[in-house]
């Protein structure tokens, strides 16, 4: 039986402008549970990467409740947040985001480190993962060296490799050339369910999201199953 790892419960979320509040989100519910995975689409400005912030307990709702394994997360500390963030949540994005000047296998190994494993456990499972993405001879090489493709493989193994409870993807295809882009959606589909982790995708790409087990549209500051 899934266990429910993420709700989302009448999120609202206000912006402070020179003319006034502005809403972005009104009364969002959302519930995510273990190897699911949810898409949600939407236009341009529909505040999709706002309630991925907010599900990913970046950012707080104005009002509303944000559980994570059923404990409120919204009261929460900042420390206490960046040690729930670190330790469960994986994060894949439009651009890889990978350390420059650091290698494939280190870029890896970097999330393990940051929540104490030990060097030598962190370099075993990073080649592990690596490895399994079809990267093994690609640990030593930094990202210039790395095609788009190998660069969001190697950002997937790193999302991975703490064994989150969920990952969160915000347009990982969207630099990608078509043949790349299948790539990265196969791949991230396929682990995500093999490994039990809960995948919440933001994309603009309508066959990626159709792929998905449940799919959402967010429009008119609400959020609406399709």
């Amino acid at each position: 039986m899934m266990k429910e790892v993420l709700k989302l419960e009448n999120i609202t979320k206000n912006f402070d402008t020179a003319d006034g509040k502005l809403e972005i989100l009104k009364d969002i519910n959302l519930s995510v549970y273990s190897s699911q995975s949810v898409s949600i689409v939407g236009r341009s400005g529909s505040g999709k990467s706002t309630l991925l912030s907010i599900a990913a307990l970046i950012d707080k709702p104005s009002s509303g409740s944000v559980y994570y394994k059923s404990r409120d997360c919204v009261s929460l500390k900042d420390s206490e947040l960046s040690k729930l963030r670190a330790s469960s949540m994986g994060f894949v994005f439009q651009n890889s985001l990978l350390l420059e000047d650091f290698s494939a296998l280190e870029n890896v190994m970097f999330p393990l480190l940051n929540i104490g494993t030990n060097k030598k456990e962190a370099e075993e499972r990073a080649k592990d993962i690596l490895s399994s993405l079809g990267l093994e001879k690609r640990f030593n090489h930094r990202p210039k060296a790395l095609s788009g493709g190998e660069k969001q493989r190697t950002a997937i193994a790193r999302a991975l490799v703490t064994k989150p409870d969920v990952i969160f993807a915000d347009e990982p295809t969207g630099a990608l050339d078509e043949e790349s882009a299948n790539m990265i959606e196969e791949l991230l589909l396929k682990t995500t369910v093999e490994s039990g982790t809960a995948l919440v995708l933001v994309t603009h790409n309508p066959e990626f999201a159709s792929h998905c087990e449940a799919k959402y549209v967010l429009e008119h500051k609400g959020l609406y199953l399709l």
